[in-house]
């Protein structure tokens, strides 16, 4: 195998093998796993969607100022308003989107491989692709689940009608407005959620590669544990970054549009006037510090425990691709990947490449 061959196939052959990949721990043990993190990171969402609908003359329009008046009200159970929906809803929702995204991703790569570009722009399309895919898959059950548990966030705040839960919620929707008033915000959705998710994936698979090639040198000691979770966490920092700035207009577009009640029913259009009037073009920044907080140290705290879960080490496969492969095979006779494997695992013990 030539190195220019290896080096055009590396980040392709790292990527998980979806008919080899533990599906029951992939589904089971990352139900758990996500829905863990959800509970740590949800209020979160609460502060950021009742910045995004706070009325102009509204006294509780930062981010503290709403914590502050939540744990006033109503303790720290006001942080969590809408999470029983949220869960309900997550698991069916995060197995459409791991399906998904992994299915897509394998295939995409498959198909930019071809074009011999370079291994973080085919990381990005593959990864902003499998992103795009896996999000409008699970729109038709985020949707519902998002207007119920926002209307549920922003319950007697700034002039919003109150509920008795979430059914309460589903009841007073389809009476006013029908099934459809479930999925109010739909279109709009579709267009923040599905680039959001393709621009966190590519972000996140461009700064992996570009990190670790930077990192990645014959000859260097083998990355720690510390350094790998390092580089993940710096990648999805980046790509929560990115994404929040590129689709936070949307966001507040949409969240606005989805919370309102039935006898305000503003379009999109009135919503974006309002806003201007209010606000000037900084009102549809409205949550983007708690909205950049989440998407990074949920993206984090995501891609950390899904490496685990696709039961994979990301920088020893690729010095099998890229080093042990090429140089080894030159002098010594391998039946199988995995006996490379294996004879590099010993040198990674004696943290040493060569």
């Amino acid at each position: 195998m030539d190195a220019a061959g290896t080096h055009t196939q590396t980040f392709g052959q790292t990527e998980i093998n979806w008919d080899k990949l533990d599906k029951t721990k992939f589904y089971f043990v990352g139900a758990g796993i996500f829905s863990g993190v959800t509970v740590a990171l949800y209020p979160i969402s609460v502060v950021k969607t009742r910045m995004q609908v706070a009325s102009h003359d509204s006294v509780e329009r930062s981010a503290i100022s709403v914590i502050k008046g939540l744990l006033k009200t109503d303790g720290v159970s006001g942080l969590y308003r809408g999470f029983g929906t949220v869960v309900t809803g997550a698991i069916p929702t995060r197995v459409i989107f791991l399906t998904a995204l992994e299915t897509t991703k394998v295939a995409a790569f498959k198909v930019v491989e071809p074009f011999k570009l370079s291994e973080p722009t085919q990381a990005a399309i593959a990864n902003g692709v499998a992103g795009m895919m896996a999000s409008l898959c699970t729109q038709t059950v985020f949707v519902p689940v998002d207007v119920v548990s926002q209307r549920l966030m922003v319950q007697g705040y700034s002039g919003h009608a109150t509920y008795n839960g979430g059914l309460d919620v589903v009841r007073k929707v389809i009476k006013s407005d029908g099934i459809r008033g479930l999925y109010r915000g739909f279109g709009l959705s579709v267009i923040t959620y599905s680039p959001s998710s393709a621009v966190w994936w590519a972000s996140y698979g461009a700064s992996q590669r570009f990190i670790w090639s930077k990192l990645l040198d014959d000859g260097v000691a083998a990355p720690s544990e510390g350094k790998i979770m390092l580089v993940q966490a710096a990648g999805g920092i980046i790509a929560g970054a990115t994404a929040s700035c590129v689709t936070t207009p949307l966001d507040t577009i949409k969240t606005r549009l989805q919370v309102m009640g039935h006898d305000q029913r503003p379009t999109a259009r009135q919503i974006v006037k309002k806003l201007i009037a209010d606000d000037g073009w900084t009102g549809f920044y409205r949550g983007l510090g708690p909205r950049f907080f989440s998407m990074s140290a949920w993206g984090t705290s995501m891609i950390l425990a899904y490496e685990y879960l696709s039961g994979r080490d990301f920088v020893l496969d690729l010095s099998i691709q890229r080093y042990a492969l090429p140089n080894l095979q030159q002098n010594v006779h391998f039946d199988d990947e995995q006996e490379c494997s294996l004879l590099l695992l010993q040198r990674k013990g004696q943290q040493t490449w060569q």
